[in-house]
Formats: structure tokens, sequence, C-alpha cells
């Protein structure tokens, strides 16, 4: 039988011919694979099973709004094209690797002005992956550098969506501005220093803390 789950405003179905044994990758790693599958129009799971036979080539082009960025103050405001390739490594034990490049633009508020930034992403990602099952949650393990930045995975594989969502957020830069030029927010009066030229002066800094700015 084929489960149905509904996802506002439309219905999406699912086969388990790739999901062996659902209950074997936990609930909430399957609940959460599922919601991605099922509910998003574009999902594309790589498959393990697939990647065991051949290597899996994306091109996927994502509408701005398809990715769900929620919880990191950016939206997704321009299509995301990513073009790429999936390989299981051999003689690895599972390790998979995913290179390509991604390209996009968000929005996000700018840290002067308070206005809208938009930021553009341009960004190519060799990305590794090993089964989770290579170093079970139970159990305390050391890693070198390497592994450090190494990602993991259950079956039935991994949601291009989801790794895609992360590379962009690894992308953003430390400081979200409009333009390099964005004079920011007056902080007498509050106003956009962009927009209005204000003739607001700035009360002096106490001296008491001069020789703390020259540290």
């Amino acid at each position: 039988m084929v489960p149905v789950l509904v996802c506002n405003p439309l219905f999406y179905l699912v086969r388990f011919s790739e999901i062996r044994n659902p209950l074997a990758i936990g609930a909430g790693n399957a609940r959460k694979m599922l919601y991605w599958i099922l509910c998003h129009r574009s999902a594309m799971l790589l498959s393990i099973k697939e990647l065991e036979v051949k290597k899996v080539r994306f091109d996927e082009t994502f509408p701005a709004g398809e990715i769900d960025f929620s919880g990191s103050e950016v939206t997704q405001a321009a299509p995301l094209h990513a073009k790429g390739v999936a390989e299981l490594l051999p003689n690895t034990g599972g390790e998979v690797r995913i290179k390509g490049r991604l390209t996009t633009e968000l929005e996000a508020e700018c840290d002067r002005c308070l206005g809208t930034a938009r930021l553009a992403i341009d960004a190519p990602f060799d990305l590794f992956y090993q089964p989770e099952s290579v170093h079970p949650a139970h159990e305390e393990v050391s890693l070198d550098e390497g592994e450090a930045e190494m990602g993991f995975y259950q079956e039935p594989g991994l949601v291009l969506e989801e790794i895609l969502r992360e590379q962009v957020l690894l992308q953003l830069p430390m400081q979200r501005v409009c333009s390099e030029a964005c004079k920011g927010i007056c902080p007498v009066c509050g106003r956009n220093r962009n927009e209005v030229s204000c003739q607001c002066e700035e009360v002096p800094a106490d001296d008491r803390w001069s020789a703390l700015r020259n540290l």
C-alpha cells in the first residue's frame, strides 16, 4: 500500500521501493527525510541503492522560495541552480562524494540600515559523507582533521535540498549589508542615512574610556 501524506495545498505520494525498512533508519530521521520527499515539489533523493550501481548526476533548478531557510533570517530571492555529481567511492565502506557548484541570491536584513540586503551566492562544493553506522551515536570516537569535515548519512540516502541549504548558509558573510557604502542608521534620530541626510550631532564618548579604545 502506498502511504499518503497531506501537504497543503496538494497531495503527494511516495513509494517505499527504495526504503526497504523505514523503521531501521530511526523515527526522527525517517520523518525528516519523508517530509522533504513528500512536501517539496522537486525533492531529490540521492539513493545509496542507485549509487551502488552508477554515479548520479544532477542539474537542478529550485524556484525562489523553494528551499526552506526558516530560522536563518534569510530568504531565497532567486532560483537556486545546482549542478554536479554524486558517487559512492569504492573500497571505502560506503563513503559518498558529492561535488558540484551552486548559484542563487538571498535576501536578508542589512546589519547597518535594517533595509534589504541582497546576497549573491556562487560557490563550488566538494563534500564527503560516511554511513552513520561507521561512528554510532552511542560510541565516543576521536576524529582527525579530515574526518571532522566529514558528514554522515543514513539509508536510504541523502536529500539534495538539505545539502544545498547547508552549503548556502555556510557561504553567508559575517556582516550582511545592502552595499559596502551603506551609511547605516543615525544613532540619534534613528533615520536611515542612505535615504535622509540628517543634521544630528553624535554625543561625544566618555573620555574616561579613551585609554581602552587605544588598546
